[in-house]
């Protein structure tokens, strides 16, 4: 078993600039030891530690999807220390990933249901390794009706804008992109905020229909009351929480709500579990 604390080296193979202001890029990490890649195991909806010797950790969703084989990806907005110097590292340079950490959206119990996906800003992250678990020919069978709800500030925040555009041609998937607002004059989907454009778009909740959300907190908590008021059941309201993921363990306690950690015993949680702890997210 491979010890939590020590990272998997890695390599940088490809990095994509994702917003015109390059303030997010995703970065394609390759495995550098055999049988590592196999170790690193992991389930749409987890997370990891990306680890630079001498600068730190910083806590990031996992963007690849496990059907997605030889690479793993994360999409890291510049923010801090860590965040900065790894935007300034270039493909070839060598680091470390440690994990995969948390727990993840539970896929056995949403086999055979309509799933709505619900995701703002860089959050969409995990949500698109979802889409891409669930998309894959071997998996689509298992799953109901799927519709996605993403919005960015403005056109150009918009995350994997190719395969936005893919997954919009497809017949078995309803996308619903929006943007806070924009003056383009050839933009020709949505405008306005997550969840006004949720209330529009979505389905409406049922016994087989779950929500899974994941955005900046004032997303989620508008996103919320829309959810139920489209009559979604609390239990069926699939949230992570992976804004307050800290050291990935649980040990800091710094990700605590209530008696709940974040990074251990999250970052997914029914919106019936989160009303049980206090309101801090």
């Amino acid at each position: 078993m491979q010890n939590p604390y020590l990272p998997y080296p890695v390599r940088i193979d490809d990095i994509t600039v994702e917003a015109e202001d390059k303030s997010l890029k995703t970065f394609k990490f390759v495995f550098l030891n055999e049988g590592d890649e196999d170790q690193f195991a992991y389930r749409a909806g987890q997370f990891a530690e990306l680890s630079i010797p001498g600068k730190g950790e910083i806590p990031i969703g996992i963007a690849s999807s496990p059907v997605e084989k030889g690479f793993v990806k994360f999409t890291v907005n510049r923010a801090g220390v860590v965040t900065t110097h790894l935007h300034n590292m270039r493909a070839g340079d060598r680091m470390g990933l440690r994990g995969p950490l948390g727990n993840c959206y539970p896929w056995d119990l949403l086999e055979g249901k309509n799933i709505l996906i619900v995701g703002g800003g860089f959050a969409f992250t995990t949500l698109r390794s979802s889409i891409v678990y669930m998309l894959d020919p071997a998996n689509r069978s298992r799953f109901g009706n799927i519709d996605v709800v993403y919005g960015a500030r403005s056109p150009g925040m918009l995350l994997y804008k190719d395969e936005l555009v893919e997954w919009e041609k497809r017949d078995d998937i309803n996308m619903h992109i929006t943007v806070d607002g924009t003056d383009d004059p050839d933009w020709k989907y949505n405008i306005g905020f997550v969840p006004p454009i949720t209330e529009q778009k979505a389905p409406s909740g049922g016994a087989d229909t779950y929500a899974i959300v994941c955005g900046p907190p004032i997303m989620i908590k508008f996103t919320q009351p829309v959810l139920e008021k489209l009559g979604y059941d609390h239990d069926h309201i699939i949230m992570s929480l992976e804004n307050r993921m800290k050291c990935g363990f649980g040990m800091c306690g710094r990700c605590g709500i209530g008696k709940e950690l974040v990074c251990k015993d999250g970052p997914v949680f029914t919106l019936n579990q989160i009303n049980r702890t206090p309101r801090e997210y």
